[in-house]
């Protein structure tokens, strides 16, 4: 069986301007990156602005194992499989991460025979966005620690930073760390650390600015320290925001690609969905939605995380309205929420799958709050046995749940023409979505609606540190904003090792801490880190160039 690598590499992409061409987009409004990438500009949003949107799907899924299951795989399957039943889809996607790249994952561009492409550049370097990002983050934190040395006209407290500098890498030996030392023309000592480039805050604003203009404001508005007297001190203080803004000016375009059978993709930014709000550009998805009938977009992690901040941070900033929702779901991660571990869930497991089933029915559930109809695709893998297949299908009548079996990694889109019918059934049922919870009640309030609607919690617990920190973002008008919280992907709690649907616990807060650039606040629980680590055994351990320049061990 060949990898997704060698799959890549052996398809026949067609080039981009071809893509654009087919889909009304003029020379003017391209701007190529080599034969197969391209950055759409401006021009292109001011000529279709006019223009009815498409109806937007949102790919979602169950709580997945270490490995993930198949959301993007899936996300691009769809998309191709909606060609061959004759629809017109554009597929909208968040850029990878080299972290996970490197780290656990590997590539995060689909697999198998539902890939985008080309899949090397997409996994890597791609057309620098990531860097324009890390650039721009970096470049604040250092005209910060500047101001400070020349003389801290403004008054930063040192003991108040909240800014910290960025890296697209897992590395948690930057986690904390001492800037400043070596002498006085060195800076002031200080602790500082390094997050990892898709939990800034420059990522998130990126994410969800609407144009330049809007993007130039939300960088000014970062909140980077406070002042002794206890003030807090923006990004435009420092007069940053302007540089910031050229840094990051290309890197606001959104980026055209294409799948392993021709189907056009948008991808742009990629925040992490249990650290940020896992969501690609409002731009991109914008104008997916203006190119094509029907825009497949996705969430990361599983739909308490990527989905909750899709529809309660994205939609509502951006007025989208999505028209179904698909659930992804798999009989390797249910079996992992039933208590195998990851290293056995390709075993046929049949009680594990039923007390790991209930999972699956939490999101069905949590997804229909939202008042949007919902289709469970069941990512097929080799290791399925048609026992427990049969047996999910099952489930899923019984829930009154669509549902499609998804064979896109073998197939293609031959192998999601049934789930590409039913999204199409789905989306014209009548729909009324709504967000979770207003924005006109407390951080506290907000906080106790996602716990108890959306993960099943019974309560919420404060920290110390916590309480404190909320009264300070209140004061600061922070109580307006949507809550992103930041929690484990593996369990509906924020315990990883609460699988299944667990009952009865309680949701700690740690810290909370005001985006305001962003426009949300975020909300730490349990032990989630903004910089990860590399496991025992990483990705890239596996990946090499040939001599003759071929990539392998990228999948």
């Amino acid at each position: 069986m060949l990898t997704d690598i060698e799959i890549a590499t052996r398809a026949k992409l067609v080039p981009i301007a071809e893509i654009a061409k087919n889909l009304g987009i003029t020379e003017e409004e391209l701007e190529p990156y080599g034969r197969f990438k391209a950055k759409l500009n401006d021009e292109l949003f001011e000529r279709l602005k006019d223009k009815p949107d498409g109806k937007l799907i949102l790919v979602t899924a169950i709580n997945p194992t270490p490995a993930g299951e198949g959301k993007t795989t899936t996300t691009a399957g769809l998309g191709q499989a909606m060609a061959k039943i004759g629809k017109n889809a554009v597929i909208a996607l968040r850029e990878p991460s080299l972290g996970p790249v490197f780290g656990i994952k590997g590539g995060a561009a689909g697999g198998g025979y539902a890939q985008v492409l080309p899949m090397e550049d997409i996994n890597l370097h791609f057309t620098g966005d990531m860097h324009a990002i890390t650039a721009a983050n970096n470049l604040l934190c250092a005209m910060l620690d500047n101001h400070m040395q020349q003389g801290n006209a403004l008054g930063i407290d040192q003991r108040r930073i909240l800014i910290k500098r960025c890296l697209d890498m897992n590395d948690r030996a930057l986690r904390n760390v001492v800037v400043g030392l070596g002498g006085k023309v060195n800076g002031i000592p200080r602790e500082d650390g390094f997050i990892i480039t898709v939990a800034s805050e420059v990522m998130a604003i990126l994410c969800l600015a609407n144009d330049i203009k809007d993007l130039k404001k939300r960088l000014g508005n970062i909140l980077v320290a406070y002042k002794y007297d206890g003030t807090p001190v923006y990004a435009k203080d420092l007069k940053a925001d302007g540089a910031m803004t050229v840094l990051l000016k290309d890197a606001i375009k959104p980026n055209l690609v294409q799948t392993l059978e021709g189907t056009p993709a948008i991808m742009h930014g990629g925040p992490f969905a249990n650290i940020a709000h896992g969501c690609n550009s409002v731009r991109a998805t914008k104008l997916a939605m203006k190119l094509g009938d029907y825009c497949i977009t996705e969430a990361g992690f599983g739909s308490d995380l990527g989905a909750e901040k899709f529809l309660d941070i994205k939609c509502r900033y951006a007025g989208l309205k999505p028209s179904a929702i698909v659930v992804v779901a798999t009989c390797r991660a249910l079996k992992y929420n039933g208590g195998v571990p990851k290293a056995m869930v390709g075993e046929e497991n049949m009680e594990a799958l039923k007390a790991g089933i209930v999972n699956l029915g939490v999101h069905i559930d949590n997804m229909r709050k939202y008042g949007v109809s919902v289709v469970v695709a069941i990512n097929k893998f080799g290791t399925d046995s048609e026992e427990e297949l049969k047996f999910i299908e099952e489930y899923c009548i019984s829930k009154g749940a669509d549902f499609a079996l998804s064979e896109v990694f073998e197939k293609g889109g031959e192998g999601g023409v049934e789930l590409a019918k039913k999204v199409c059934e789905a989306v014209e049922k009548p729909s009324d979505f709504s967000v979770i919870y207003p924005l006109d009640i407390s951080l506290k309030e907000k906080i106790l609606t996602v716990a108890q609607k959306i993960y099943g919690a019974k309560d919420v617990v404060y920290t110390t540190a916590a309480e404190k920190a909320i009264k300070e973002v209140e004061s600061l008008g922070g109580s307006e904003l949507p809550i992103c919280v930041a929690k484990t992907q593996y369990s509906l709690s924020d315990n990883p090792a609460l699988l299944g649907a667990p009952k009865d616990f309680t949701i700690t807060v740690r810290d909370v801490r005001l985006s305001n650039g962003a426009g949300f606040v975020v909300v730490f629980t349990g032990d989630i880190m903004t910089m990860p680590g590399l496991p025992k055994v990483p990705a890239a351990e596996k990946i090499d160039l040939n001599d003759d320049g071929t990539i392998t061990g990228l999948f």
